[in-house]
């Protein structure tokens, strides 16, 4: 089952129309959530982020849309799929039917979609750069629209060429993100990663991640432009995401990648979140 503006309606019977805007234009957002144990990890985040962006669209926000609403809606959709253990949760949010460029009405339609969450990746992380089209720096890059088309064709560079991930660069060939995840670099106790100037996503994992090492004695956190030069002078290198939470990366061209500091992260992140 999926929900369609409240309402739950099975996959076969889904539609959208002709005149659907995210399929004609790319005129929509989505959020990817995870839920474990009955708890929808960082829900408020998401929200708040969701709510950013569709402002940003000019989108027009449902009066009703509140986050209690929105709680519910992902629920009342985990409960009618019986997923009550691990599931990732996609939302879509796109602007109602109508127009061409200019749209007919900026109100808004939204869909949900849960699915078991399957096992994360646990093999060795090999990551390339993924040159053939750069992002474009800049703050409309930083949300996620339905235009993921670079981080398709990277993706199936990264499966032809077998890359567990590749790096996406911008027109200023500044690292910007994974192609489904944001970067971090470690070099001795400090941490560094792509601002968001750079065009990167404004992950939620990103943003609690670096609430967390502003917090710690020993590790500092910076925000910065980033060469892609600089994969081959740090010590480690990690990804983040809402699913994968963080992932070592093993390895980058002839550079082998210790992991000592991402795990004493990922440690002390596990205990600041359940502060």
């Amino acid at each position: 089952m999926v929900n369609q503006n409240g309402s739950l309606v099975s996959r076969e019977n889904f539609k959208l129309s002709l005149d659907n805007r995210a399929f004609k234009y790319g005129d929509g957002i989505f959020d990817t959530l995870k839920s474990a144990n009955g708890r929808i990890h960082f829900l408020e985040d998401h929200y708040f982020r969701l709510m950013s962006s569709m402002r940003m669209l000019r989108m027009r926000i449902p009066m009703n849309f509140t986050l209690e609403y929105y709680e519910n809606q992902i629920r009342l959709t985990l409960d009618a799929n019986k997923l009550n253990q691990q599931a990732r949760i996609r939302v879509n949010v796109f602007r109602q039917d109508g127009g061409l460029y200019a749209p007919r009405t900026n109100e808004v339609d939204f869909l949900i979609e849960v699915h078991p969450l399957k096992e994360t990746y646990k093999g060795a992380v090999e990551i390339e750069l993924f040159k053939d089209f750069p992002l474009a720096s800049g703050l409309l890059s930083t949300i996620k629209t339905n235009n993921r088309l670079i981080n398709v064709l990277g993706s199936i560079y990264a499966k032809e060429n077998d890359y567990q991930n590749c790096i996406l660069i911008n027109e200023k060939k500044e690292l910007v993100e994974a192609l489904n995840a944001n970067i971090f670099l470690i070099k001795g106790n400090e941490v560094m990663t792509p601002s968001l100037d750079t065009g990167c996503i404004n992950g939620i994992m990103r943003k609690k991640l670096i609430e967390a090492i502003e917090k710690h004695d020993t590790f500092t956190v910076k925000e910065m432009s980033i060469s892609p030069f600089d994969l081959l002078k740090v010590d480690e290198v990690f990804l983040t995401n809402s699913i994968q939470e963080i992932q070592s990366v093993d390895r980058y061209r002839k550079k082998s990648y210790a992991k000592e500091k991402t795990k004493e992260l990922i440690k002390y992140f596990t205990s600041f979140i359940q502060v």
